[in-house]
């Protein structure tokens, strides 16, 4: 999930690249070119595709710590079944999304880490990433028809090889539940009970940061999906209903109300510092995903970590829906060595190579069919039960609509996190409906 899009210096414009994509219109993310290797030969030519295990680069968002380590499992196992040697260059998370799209149109490397939805699909309209479907022809088996649709473009050819999904809940540490005797909320009501039974004990009820922007979409989206259901949240992404519709002032309606409950100063905090808060126990809740809470847990501390699924606020819906992010890999359509790297897809498509990764990946789950991974931990275990368990699960904000639209919600839900009134309610509304009419025109 990226924080606020750059400038395009490239000298394409906005309304070019919306023109470009046609029904996938969007704009592109443009900055400083990442630092990768690769060449701007046609995918056509020889050079470009090379051999089967000509040495190949890799770029890679998990900058992070603990992903970083399991990313080098991942590939030092890919090196190992194909001997294809591989060269890994790894950019800060945020920075990586941000420049993406001169990042593909300059001199990309032979594979780079991305997401499924419409995020692939838009780059995929843009022409920038190579089908991928003779790969598919040997993995296909492994995937389940969900996993298999968000992998493809609108076109219907295939743009990635998926690794994992993650759960956005509710996290909490054990220890202070049984120490203060808190059960876990299955109700709205049951919900800002327990946030103002925690903040009467001297705890911050809910950690929460918005610094890098995208955080707080996920609290939009569990809030709509709760509020008005899963065809409605994913017809707003798409803008086929308006932004000033009374569904979505009541899903800010009810973040106001919790705001009183959230911890203060978010949108100067990293995500990082918000969960240290809750593993430290400081915070007696925080909602975010698996892939971040967890990742960010010590060892010693993960044991003491559990979650819960977001509570009921409209009985119509339950906990029915969730977000669970998909990831996963792309081939750059001016990549460099292809035959290479799709060996290395190949092998990443495998059962044998997401088990290999999970031995390293504490807190996400893998999606290939009949996965055996025997180090799942509990987070795991309880993670693959809750997502099974939805009747729809959506991607996240930033990857389920236009780009430009997430952008403009990250600025405007920044605004609200700083003034959660009903004034501002309105004017975010208004603004928001104006920018996507412009930008999904």
């Amino acid at each position: 999930m990226p924080s606020p899009f750059a400038s395009n210096p490239s000298g394409m414009s906005r309304r070019n690249l919306l023109k470009g994509a046609g029904a996938l219109a969007g704009a592109g993310l443009a900055a400083p070119l990442l630092a990768a290797c690769g060449d701007d030969k046609s995918s056509s030519s020889s050079s470009s595709q090379g051999s089967d295990t000509a040495p190949i680069t890799f770029g890679s968002n998990y900058s992070d710590a603990a992903p970083k380590a399991a990313f080098a499992t991942l590939t030092q196992g890919a090196t190992t079944s194909t001997k294809v040697p591989i060269t890994v260059n790894t950019t800060d998370h945020n920075t990586f999304q941000n420049n993406i799209s001169n990042y593909l149109q300059g001199t990309p490397d032979s594979l780079a880490t991305w997401f499924a939805g419409y995020r692939l699909q838009f780059f995929a309209a843009q022409g920038l990433l190579t089908p991928i479907d003779d790969v598919w022809d040997k993995i296909g088996g492994n995937f389940n028809e969900a996993t298999k649709n968000l992998s493809k473009g609108a076109d219907g050819h295939y743009y990635l090889v998926p690794i994992y999904n993650y759960p956005w809940v509710v996290f909490y540490n054990k220890s202070v539940f049984q120490k203060n005797g808190y059960q876990i909320p299955k109700t709205w009501d049951e919900f800002t009970a327990l946030a103002k039974k925690m903040q009467s004990d001297g705890l911050v009820p809910l950690a929460f940061a918005e610094k890098d922007g995208w955080p707080a979409l996920g609290t939009f989206d569990i809030l709509n999906l709760r509020i008005n259901g899963y065809d409605y949240h994913i017809k707003l992404l798409s803008h086929k209903i308006p932004w000033t519709d009374k569904g979505v002032t009541a899903v800010f309606d009810h973040w106001r109300e919790l705001m009183p409950y959230l911890q203060n100063g978010a949108n100067g905090r990293l995500w990082q510092d918000a969960a240290k808060t809750l593993e430290n126990k400081q915070a007696g809740m925080m909602f975010q995903g698996s892939n971040q809470v967890a990742a960010n847990y010590s060892a010693a501390n993960l044991p003491d970590l559990d979650f819960f699924e977001y509570p009921e606020i409209n009985s119509a819906y339950g906990q029915d829906y969730m977000d669970a992010p998909t990831d996963g890999f792309m081939l750059p359509k001016k990549a460099k060595n292809k035959d290479a790297a799709k060996a290395v897809l190949k092998y990443i498509g495998s059962a044998d190579a997401e088990s290999n990764f999970l031995k390293t990946d504490h807190w996400d789950v893998g999606v290939a069919n009949g996965l055996v991974a025997p180090t799942y931990n509990a987070i795991q275990k309880k993670s693959v039960q809750t997502i099974s368990s939805k009747k729809a699960v959506s991607q996240f904000m930033d990857r389920d609509s236009n780009p430009d639209m997430a952008n403009a919600m990250i600025k405007l839900i920044q605004q609200f996190v700083d003034s959660p009134t009903a004034s501002t309610v309105q004017s975010i509304q208004k603004s928001a409906e104006s920018q996507a009419k412009d930008i999904f025109s």
